[in-house]
């Protein structure tokens, strides 16, 4: 059954901006409601309404759910920022877990029949990647920063709301880019600064955590298109059903800030920076998508040069602007 009404919680956000012309793509006959703090049509371009929607306002959470009407949620909201978890644990936890809840326990009062998406993240496996294989929907979760601790109590909670009759589906994506996205995240953080430096707005020196570190990336198209995979076929999946949304290919840190340089052609000094270290990392990061790919129909199809030559060109653009 196709869904008459979706709301999409985070329509505002990176992710979000991407998804809602996909969902348009693939649900052209839906109605498209978008939860934004930003409660106003024109701030959010691609959707048919607007809900006031604050994940840190648990109590408002069944009225705007109410309000919706949905026959089907996805859940993108969320404070993602890692190095921002560490500064403020508390910020993290109480919007990912307890703003997810609330809004779990809503949607099974207001809308069970709704399917809810929630947008877990391969950050939950944390540790188990020192293993050095491949991680799979049954590795056992071992979260390493506050971040991925509280999306992995999340990612629980709403299983065990699956039990009660939430129509849920866990999607765990893994590392995602592209355009619009902010500069907290490792690919962007190098974009924007070799925008800057080919302005002339700061020195020829590129700033930079960790080089020697493995990740499983995907363009947020990809990601995107795994959303929309789910929702399509979530009256055929199992309720609380986990799924890896990752390429199983691990690619090099400094290999992306080579290729970016290469795209440049800017003269840079690269300097490692003590700040931009975390204190629990791992080194090589790899996903297993075979349930994905079996369930969905889905697999990564962006060519990852294109992903990085979006990105910055998406910064030189931003860094003209006024």
């Amino acid at each position: 059954m196709q869904p008459a009404r979706i709301l999409l919680t985070g329509a505002g956000g990176f992710v979000g901006h991407h998804l809602l012309p996909a969902l348009r793509a693939a649900f052209p006959e839906a109605v498209l409601v978008g939860g934004t703090r930003r409660a106003v049509e024109s701030a959010l371009r691609g959707v048919d309404e607007v809900v006031p929607f604050d994940l840190d306002d648990a109590p408002s959470l069944p009225e705007v759910v109410r309000a919706a009407r949905p026959d089907a949620v996805l859940h993108l909201a969320a404070r993602a920022d890692v190095g921002a978890s560490f500064r403020d644990p508390l910020a993290a936890w109480r919007t990912n877990l307890f703003g997810t809840v609330a809004l779990g326990e809503a949607v099974l009062a207001a809308a069970p029949h709704a399917p809810f998406l929630m947008a877990s993240s391969g950050e939950v496996y944390g540790l188990a990647f020192q293993a050095g294989k491949p991680v799979s929907e049954d590795t056992m979760l071992l979260p390493a920063n506050p971040y991925a601790a509280s999306k992995a109590a999340a990612d629980l909670a709403i299983g065990e709301m699956a039990l009660r009759g939430l129509r849920a589906v866990r999607l765990r994506p893994f590392t995602h880019t592209g355009p619009g996205q902010s500069d907290s995240f490792v690919v962007t953080a190098f974009a924007r600064q070799i925008a800057r430096i080919e302005a002339g707005l700061q020195p020829p020196v590129l700033k930079t955590g960790a080089l020697n570190r493995w990740r499983d990336f995907l363009d947020v198209r990809d990601v995107c298109a795994a959303y929309v995979a789910a929702l399509k076929k979530a009256d055929r999946l199992p309720p609380g059903i986990a799924l890896n949304i990752c390429s199983g290919t691990p690619r090099c840190i400094g290999d992306m800030l080579d290729t970016l340089l290469a795209l440049s052609g800017a003269k840079v000094e690269v300097a490692q920076e003590a700040a931009r270290l975390r204190s629990t990392d791992v080194e090589r990061v790899q996903g297993d998508p075979s349930l994905a790919r079996q369930l969905l129909g889905w697999s990564p199809e962006v060519p990852w040069e294109e992903t990085l030559a979006g990105v910055l060109d998406d910064w030189r653009a931003r860094v003209a602007a006024p």
